[in-house]
């Protein structure tokens, strides 16, 4: 996904594993600097990839004891457990066992054997993450067990980044977070931003087409973004909770469009598992929240056609309705 917008001011930076951009109406190198000093902040909080962060502490004191958090961490713990515990959720903050087995996009990435994934599946139980709201801790219940919030960190991040650029009277700004969108105001004219929707297992600057948006978040979920293959199968990082495998569907890709990013973040995994028909059905009493589904026989799917501003650039693709 790639904003398509020119822009007087434009900033980047590599941080949380990815080249963070961010678009002002007006030069502000000031200002661009606290934005990736926030951001570089907020990630030492909730990375499982820095030892010293807030979540490694809870994952190193699995089976052993309670660990006391920062509001903001505890507050992010409770609202991912919640959605964990949704029926048939595709989504599981207790997963992060079998993520670091996989390796998917890491060096090492390999199919690992039956009863490995069977063993780790037992650790990954959302039920046995116990939050004490009055001590304000989070225990791991079992030796091994880790909790991953890479699922949802990045779209509670560009919310908080919205938040401060309001702080700063700022009115018309992008920033993206390697998958996360978030927009104030429009770019530059009156329609909004022009948001890319990548075309899978293309080019790196391949659209399938764009959304035109403002105010609002836009966050995209495909299996193109971290795979390997193996046996001529294709093996991508959004595991399914329930076999401990790539959930296997009609689906390249699910991009959400919302007001507020960590719903993006939350709607991509829940819908990916749901599917199409059944995502829909599910988003029709979700006002504000709307998606565009790719598939794999090259369809494009909107869920809610007179919320979602789409322009399809690419003739191997055609738009269709949901099925009823």
């Amino acid at each position: 996904m790639y904003d398509r917008e020119p822009s007087p001011a434009s900033y980047s930076a590599v941080l949380m594993g990815s080249l963070i951009v961010l678009k002002l109406a007006e030069h502000n190198a000031t200002l661009a600097q606290s934005v990736f000093r926030l951001i570089s902040q907020l990630e030492q909080v909730f990375t499982v990839n820095r030892a010293q962060s807030e979540v490694m502490a809870i994952n190193h004191a699995a089976g052993q004891h309670p660990v006391v958090v920062s509001a903001q961490v505890f507050n992010l713990i409770a609202l991912a457990k919640r959605v964990s515990l949704l029926p048939a959720s595709a989504f599981n903050l207790a997963i992060g066992p079998l993520v670091k087995r996989w390796k998917i996009g890491f060096q090492g990435d390999s199919v690992p054997p039956a009863d490995e994934i069977a063993a780790l599946l037992l650790l990954t139980d959302p039920h046995q993450v116990i939050l004490d709201v009055d001590a304000q801790t989070v225990f791991l219940s079992q030796p091994g067990m880790e909790i991953d919030l890479g699922a949802i960190a990045k779209g509670y991040i560009a919310d908080r980044v919205c938040d401060y650029l309001r702080l700063q009277q700022v009115s018309q700004a992008l920033i993206n977070l390697g998958g996360n969108v978030h927009t104030l105001g429009s770019a530059t004219n009156e329609t909004g931003w022009a948001i890319g929707v990548k075309a899978p297992f293309a080019a790196a600057e391949a659209l399938i087409g764009f959304l035109t948006v403002r105010d609002q978040s836009v966050v995209t979920s495909g299996i193109y973004e971290r795979y390997f293959l193996q046996d001529n199968h294709c093996y991508h990082h959004i595991l399914d909770p329930n076999t401990g495998y790539p959930l296997d569907n009609e689906l390249l890709s699910v991009t959400v469009v919302s007001d507020r990013s960590i719903d993006g973040d939350i709607y991509t995994t829940l819908l990916y598992g749901m599917g199409i028909t059944q995502g829909c059905k599910f988003l029709a009493d979700k006002p504000g929240i709307s998606a565009l589904f790719v598939t794999r026989d090259r369809q494009v799917i909107l869920s809610d056609a007179d919320q979602l501003h789409f322009t399809l650039l690419d003739n191997r693709y055609q738009l269709a309705s949901p099925t009823p």
